[in-house]
């Protein structure tokens, strides 16, 4: 299998902060997710402090909550990564894409098993999301296994 191509360079102060899954393949604890976030912040230590978050079932169930740790691997890109979970064990994760505008963005893996598009806000324009789902295809990915995360934010602003 090719390598996956990743982005050529992230600002990684700029792409801190919250991001909203608006698709994925989901890993098993992300099955049946609603309102699902991912927030990043940098460590004094370079690596990159992860809060994931999403209601188990439905929009009013149970908040899931997990935090591993990203570690920033030595690419001039600053776009591969590995995310650990549990010690020892580091997965691979990969900016595949992202807007110069650092609203939207898909992480992916050398495998292809797992996919996360994600945005600023809890939607993006239809013809965003089929460009980004086709780059992704492009790259290896199914495209009838990347699936729609549910977000329903009343306050929040769509993209």
């Amino acid at each position: 299998m090719k390598p996956i191509n990743h982005v050529d360079y992230v600002d990684i102060e700029r792409f801190m902060g919250d991001w909203y899954v608006i698709a994925n393949i989901p890993t098993f604890i992300e099955k049946k997710a609603f309102n699902a976030v991912e927030s990043y912040s940098q460590n004094d230590d370079g690596t990159i402090a992860t809060v994931f978050t999403f209601n188990k079932g439905s929009v009013d169930g149970e908040q899931k909550k997990y935090t591993p740790t990203g570690f920033v691997l030595d690419d001039p890109s600053n776009a591969l990564w590995d995310m650990q979970f549990v010690w020892p064990f580091k997965s691979d994760y990969r900016i595949v894409y992202l807007d110069s505008d650092y609203t939207v963005t898909a992480i992916g893996r050398q495998k292809r098993d797992y996919v996360w598009i994600m945005a600023r806000t809890p939607s993006i324009d239809d013809q965003t999301y089929s460009k980004i789902v086709d780059y992704l295809v492009d790259q290896g990915y199914e495209r009838n296994k990347i699936q729609l995360v549910p977000q329903n934010w009343p306050n929040k602003q769509s993209g």
